[in-house]
């Protein structure tokens, strides 16, 4: 509000003196800030101030305001600093919702080194399948893969993960590995339990097919699909980095190697664009890590 910043200007003159030291001091021109003080004396209704040519005094009521505006203003001033302390080190508890499986198989040792690296600060996380409630839960964040379904909350980008496909090297020997997205039709495939399970759409150098696949399993775990992947049950198509620690243990290898799924968008979700910076810094250092993947 107004009065406020006039307020601050008050304390501005009676420190200086004056309006010409005040002047120098804040910036602000002279004669907008004698406009400002008495601009500031009408809405209160007495006069803060005795002015002179040389110098200002201040008046029984500009003594007792003076008194209490140069402790609101002092401590507005160190609010602000701790703010800006708080911007380059973060603390107090960050809240976040992050999906199960992506949080157990990938994102935890990110969050390793993002709490080595602002030791202020504590973590309260929900590792849940629901979609959280942003506006009536108390969290900071929701991590989300797949597109936003509330364009009322405000979603950032943090990556786009490429699914690739993958099988067990004894599920290859047994049923043959594809040599052709078409042949995925005759294998077993491992999908995701939702809208769309049925087909899978691959591209390469700007070719696009969409392929019917089905299979025994349809999950809604990420992490199962995975690892009924690695015990020989079928085909997966996932993002490399969900896969990375079987692929080099052996346990899967990549086949079709030319073809791609279709990118696994990644989001930070807030209820609102103003965020502490606990939660800026989380989400800068999730865009960081995961854009690199």
């Amino acid at each position: 509000m107004e009065f406020l910043n006039d307020m601050a200007l008050f304390v501005e003159v009676v420190k200086a003196k004056g309006f010409r030291g005040a002047a120098e001091a804040s910036g602000v021109p002279n004669s907008t800030l004698s406009r400002r003080i008495s601009a500031l004396e009408k809405a209160i209704g007495l006069r803060l101030l005795h002015r002179t040519t040389r110098k200002v005094e201040l008046t029984e009521a500009g003594q007792i305001y003076y008194e209490r505006c140069r402790r609101i203003v002092e401590e507005a001033r160190i609010a602000h600093e701790q703010l800006g302390e708080m911007l380059a080190q973060p603390s107090g508890v960050l809240r976040a919702s992050l999906p199960v499986d992506f949080s157990v198989t990938y994102l935890a040792p990110l969050i390793a080194e993002f709490a080595r690296r602002y030791p202020g600060l504590t973590f309260d996380f929900d590792l849940t399948p629901r979609r959280s409630d942003l506006v009536s839960e108390p969290f900071d964040v929701a991590i989300r893969m797949g597109e936003p379904e509330n364009s009322q909350l405000i979603a950032r980008p943090l990556a786009s993960l490429r699914a690739q496909l993958y099988a067990s090297p004894a599920y290859l020997a047994q049923s043959g590995e594809p040599e052709s997205p078409a042949d995925l039709s005759k294998h077993e495939c491992l999908s995701m339990l939702k809208s769309g399970a049925g087909s899978w759409t691959l591209g390469r150098d700007g070719e696009m097919q969409t392929v019917s696949v089905g299979g025994r399993f349809s999950l809604n775990s990420v992490g199962m699909i995975r690892r009924l992947a690695t015990l020989d049950m079928g085909i997966i198509l996932m993002p490399e980095a969900i896969v990375t620690d079987d692929v080099a243990s052996g346990k899967l290898r990549r086949i079709l190697p030319d073809w791609y799924g279709t990118p696994l968008p990644v989001y930070a979700i807030t209820e609102t664009r103003l965020i502490p910076a606990k939660t800026q810094r989380f989400i800068e250092f999730l865009r960081e890590r995961l854009g690199s993947s």
